[in-house]
């Protein structure tokens, strides 16, 4: 079976994850498609097949002869989609051969346009995935699933030499939670990789430092006709909390390293107000100092207003992985040489976000981060082509099959 056949069918089955939930997983549908894959890898062969009350699926391919002395490699996808945009009835669509240019996606009156998307362009002549318009696709990162359980298969199928594979399927990394509860023991690998970036090509051993922020203000509210030196509007304190943020450090007005503050959502009156933003920077000297700038807002509205007036909580989420993985550079070179192998220029580049990998980097296990071959994920522009997750596909057997000059002397 293809790559892409399997994302037809898992795309197809809504886990998309709630970010208002106390559990994990944050959603019971995320289990069900965690046991389905649970059913699939061990019907393929895999030992040691579990699925954690969690909804962490584990499996696990012992090294074929001649190549136990590798080290034993984990590869690692999510199974939920973002809560930000429906994955309710996905319905994905196949536009074989496609031309290259302007494509209405179903009747839902959206048109997928190489002018927004420009890497449109390099999906010309081969057959493209869609949603219909109408909700994501959900190849964030079901197509990373899908590869990883083909790749397994074909190992399985081909008989080709390979060290020892561990897999494991997490939920909820769309809504920061997937690396929590990963069960390093049971997993068992030396290093591993999240397959969860967007071109075949790409590979991202850089992350930003990231932090939540909320900023919770307390108003006085009284008669607008007796409020004179007595009333503080919170909605209006809260507007001047943003105003003193650098106008241009936002999403929309930065790219590469440079880092951010984001509203994410507000909502407030007279009485009590809340802004929260995430703070991102690849730098942490300047992310130390972007979640400065916003304890010195705190500070400064406290000292004019009153001690309480305004109250913020910083959170840290994930730290930049680099600064771990520049010690583990055999597994970066590793990835690089199957890329290249694979008849592809490694595309290096931060991410302007976060994986799993950052987090179970800083817990011990080296783990960058592999492309997908998709683009335009967490919404209904969300697309990937056939041809790329073959290419992926081909990029993790290169990577499990290497064998290393250090394993060629042992044996």
């Amino acid at each position: 079976m293809r790559a892409y056949e399997r994302l037809l069918r898992y795309a197809a089955i809504d886990t998309q994850s709630r970010d208002d939930a106390d559990a994990t997983p944050s959603t019971e549908k995320q289990y069900a498609f965690s046991w389905l894959l649970h059913n699939e890898i061990q019907d393929l062969g895999l030992r040691q097949v579990y699925t954690s009350p969690n909804a962490y699926t584990y499996g696990f391919l012992p090294a074929s002869p001649g190549m136990e002395a590798e080290p034993v490699i984990g590869l690692i996808a999510h199974i939920d989609t973002s809560p930000d945009f429906s994955g309710t009835g996905v319905r994905p669509v196949l536009h074989p051969d496609y031309d290259g240019g302007d494509l209405p996606l179903g009747e839902s009156g959206l048109v997928l346009r190489p002018e927004d998307f420009p890497d449109l362009t390099r999906a010309a002549g081969k057959t493209l995935i869609t949603s219909d318009g109408t909700t994501l696709l959900g190849a964030d990162d079901k197509a990373g699933v899908a590869e990883i359980i083909t790749a397994c298969e074909r190992l399985l199928r081909d008989g080709r030499p390979h060290c020892a594979v561990a897999v494991c399927f997490t939920p909820d990394e769309e809504i920061g939670h997937g690396a929590a509860l990963l069960e390093f023991d049971r997993f068992g690998a030396d290093f591993a990789y999240t397959v969860d970036g967007h071109t075949a090509e790409e590979f991202n051993f850089e992350t930003f430092n990231a932090a939540s922020a909320v900023f919770t203000v307390r108003g006085v509210s009284v008669h607008p006709g007796a409020a004179k030196d007595v009333m503080v509007n919170a909605s209006l304190l809260a507007m001047r909390i943003n105003a003193l943020l650098p106008p241009q450090e936002i999403p929309a007005c930065t790219e590469g390293y440079e880092g951010f503050f984001h509203l994410t959502d507000m909502k407030g009156d007279v009485s009590g107000a809340e802004l929260r933003y995430i703070v991102r920077d690849h730098d942490a000297a300047r992310f130390a100092a972007r979640c400065g700038k916003l304890r010195e807002i705190e500070q400064t509205l406290n000292a004019e207003y009153g001690e309480g007036t305004v109250r913020l909580t910083i959170t840290v989420q994930y730290q930049n992985m680099a600064e771990i993985l520049a010690e583990h550079r055999a597994v970066i070179d590793r990835a690089e040489r199957a890329i290249r192998l694979a008849g592809l220029e490694p595309a290096v580049r931060p991410i302007r976000g976060g994986t799993d990998g950052a987090r179970l980097s800083f817990s011990g296990l080296p783990c960058p981060n592999l492309g997908t071959g998709g683009a335009a994920f967490h919404g209904p522009y969300e697309h990937i082509t056939v041809e790329d997750m073959d290419k992926v596909v081909e990029i993790l057997l290169n990577i499990l099959c290497e064998k290393s000059a250090e394993a060629e002397q042992e044996n």
